[in-house]
C-alpha cells in the first residue's frame, strides 16, 4: 500500500469513527431544541468519562445530559478514584487567561519578599470579600501581586477607584483603604483614568463577573476570596510544569 493510500485510508477511518459521535450530537441538539424551546444556545457538546453522559457547555456554564437528551442534569461531576472535581477542572480551563497577556501596565504592583511568584487580582474598592482577601495576602511570602482596579459595584466604586489610581502611590492608597479603612484622598484636577476603563473592558471580554477575581501564572482563575494557605497551594501548583 502506498503512502497516499495509507493517508486516504486513515482519513476514511477517522471519518467513519467520527460519524456516530456527530450523529449523536445532532440528535441531542434536535431533541433539546424541540422539547425545550427556551433552552439556551449550546456552544459545545462533548462526551464525559461516564458512558452515555454528555457535557453541555453554555458559555462558561456546564450542564450534563444523556445521549438522547431525555434528561438534563445540573451539578458537579466528581472522579472518586482520582479525587478530582471534573466540573471544576473543566471550568478552570474554560475561564483560563494567559498570564502573559494581562495588561500589567494598567495594574498596581506590590512585591512581597523576593517577589519570585506572581498573581493578579481584579478588585472593587467597595468589595468586602476583596478587603478580607487583601488582609490574607499580607501573609503570602515571595510573591509579586498585580492589582487591577475593577469597579463593578456602583458609582461610588468608580469614584474611589479614580481617587486611588490618581493618588501619589496607588498601591499604598489601595491597601490603606482596603486593610486599614483610610479613605482615599479625593482626586483633584486632571488625571488619566483610561487604565480603569481598559480594565473594565478586559473584564467584560473575559467574563470577570465578580470580585475578587484571582489569576495565577498557569492561567487558572478563582472567583472569590481564599485564605493565605489556599493561595500558597495554588501558587505552588502554578509553578509545576504541566500541572494544569
Amino acid at each position: 500500500m502506498t503512502i497516499r493510500s495509507l493517508s486516504l485510508f486513515a482519513l476514511a477511518l477517522s471519518a467513519t469513527l467520527a460519524w456516530p459521535v456527530l450523529a449523536q450530537e445532532a440528535q441531542i441538539r434536535k431533541n433539546l431544541a424541540e422539547r425545550l424551546p427556551d433552552f439556551p444556545k449550546i456552544d459545545e457538546l462533548s462526551k464525559t468519562p461516564i458512558p452515555g453522559l454528555w457535557e453541555l457547555r453554555i458559555g462558561n456554564e456546564l450542564l450534563y445530559t444523556d445521549e438522547q437528551g431525555n434528561h438534563v442534569i445540573q451539578g458537579t461531576l466528581f472522579d472518586t478514584r482520582a479525587k478530582v472535581n471534573l466540573t471544576e477542572r473543566r471550568i478552570e480551563k474554560l475561564t483560563a487567561i494567559d498570564f502573559d497577556q494581562l495588561p500589567l501596565k494598567d495594574a498596581m504592583l506590590v512585591k512581597q519578599g523576593s517577589g519570585a511568584r506572581k498573581l493578579a487580582v481584579f478588585g472593587d474598592p467597595n468589595c468586602g470579600y476583596c478587603k478580607r482577601f487583601e488582609r490574607d495576602l499580607l501573609a503570602v511570602k515571595d510573591v509579586t501581586i498585580y492589582t487591577f482596579l475593577y469597579p463593578v459595584l456602583g458609582p461610588d466604586s468608580n469614584d474611589k477607584a479614580r481617587s486611588i489610581w490618581c493618588s501619589k502611590d496607588a498601591m499604598k492608597t489601595w491597601r490603606a483603604w482596603m486593610i486599614d479603612g483610610v479613605t482615599p484622598p479625593k482626586a483633584m484636577g486632571a488625571c488619566d483614568t483610561a487604565a480603569i476603563e481598559r480594565n473594565s473592558a478586559f473584564g467584560r471580554k473575559y467574563r470577570i463577573n465578580g470580585t475578587p477575581a484571582i489569576l495565577f501564572e498557569d492561567g487558572r482563575r478563582v472567583a472569590g476570596a481564599m485564605p493565605a494557605a489556599e493561595v500558597e497551594k495554588r501558587l505552588a501548583e502554578a509553578a509545576r510544569p504541566g500541572k494544569f
